[in-house]
C-alpha cells in the first residue's frame, strides 16, 4: 500500500515572507527602502484580498506626527504606526524647532504634506512586513528565508540538527550595518534588551555593536 502525501498549507506569514524583492529595494544613508508600490503589487499577487487602511494621522506638541495604517489579509488586521522624522531620524513638528549635539546647534525643518505622505507610504510597507513581505530587509538579511515543504508522516527532527553553520558576528564594520541599524531605530521602542534578543538570533552581536546600539534608540 502506497502512502500518499499531503502539503501542510502554508500561513500568510509563510507566503509572504518567502517572496524575493531585492530587485525593487534601494539603499539612502545607508539604510535599505523597499518602494511601496512593489511591497503592496507583488503582496496582492500572493494575497489578492489584501486590503489596507490609512487612518488619521496623530500630533502631538512634544513627539511630533505619527502615521497610522492598518492591512487586512486573509481576515487578520495588523495595524502599524511610524513617527514622521527627518534624515537625520529627528520628529519633524509643525514648524521648525533647533536641538544641541556635540557639534553645535542643529535644526529640524517643519512637516510638509509631502513629508507626511511619505511617511504614511512607509508605514504601509513596515505594516505589510508585520505579515511577512520583505521582513527579512528589516532583520538585515539579503535573501528570504527558504521555504520548508512540510509533508504528512514526515519523522520529527531535532531543530539543532537544522542548524548548518554558526551565527555570523555583526559589529558596526560590517556591510550589513546599516539595515540593521535602520531596525534598531524604527523599532526602539522594543527596549535595548529586546532588540538585542531579536538580532541576536541571527548574529553573535559584538560590544561595539551593543553599544552603538543604545546609542541610536536614546
Amino acid at each position: 500500500m502506497v502512502k500518499s502525501t499531503k502539503k501542510v498549507e502554508q500561513t500568510t506569514f509563510e507566503k509572504l515572507s518567502a517572496v524575493n524583492v531585492n530587485k525593487y529595494v534601494e539603499k539612502k544613508n545607508n539604510l535599505t527602502y523597499l518602494s511601496w508600490a512593489f511591497a503592496w503589487s507583488e503582496t496582492k499577487k500572493v494575497c489578492p484580498d489584501a486590503t489596507y487602511k490609512i487612518n488619521e494621522t496623530e500630533y502631538d506638541d512634544a513627539l511630533g506626527f505619527m502615521c497610522h495604517t492598518e492591512v487586512t489579509i486573509e481576515g487578520e488586521t495588523l495595524e502599524m504606526w511610524l513617527p514622521v522624522m527627518d534624515g537625520a531620524n529627528k520628529s519633524m513638528k509643525k514648524g521648525h524647532y533647533t536641538y544641541q549635539t556635540r557639534y553645535g546647534e542643529k535644526q529640524v525643518a517643519g512637516a510638509t504634506s509631502f513629508d507626511i505622505n511619505k511617511t504614511l507610504m512607509r508605514c504601509l510597507v513596515k505594516n505589510l512586513a508585520m505579515f511577512g513581505m520583505g521582513i527579512y530587509i528589516y532583520a538585515g538579511e539579503d535573501m528570504p528565508t527558504k521555504k520548508l515543504v512540510i509533508e504528512s508522516e514526515t519523522p520529527k527532527i531535532d531543530a539543532v540538527s537544522l542548524k548548518t553553520q554558526d551565527k555570523p558576528k555583526l559589529d558596526t564594520t560590517n556591510e550589513k550595518w546599516g539595515a540593521m541599524a535602520g531596525f534598531c531605530v524604527e523599532n526602539k521602542s522594543l527596549g535595548f534588551k529586546k532588540l538585542c534578543e531579536k538580532i541576536g538570533g541571527k548574529y553573535i552581536l559584538t560590544t561595539s555593536a551593543k553599544n552603538e546600539i543604545k546609542k541610536l534608540i536614546k
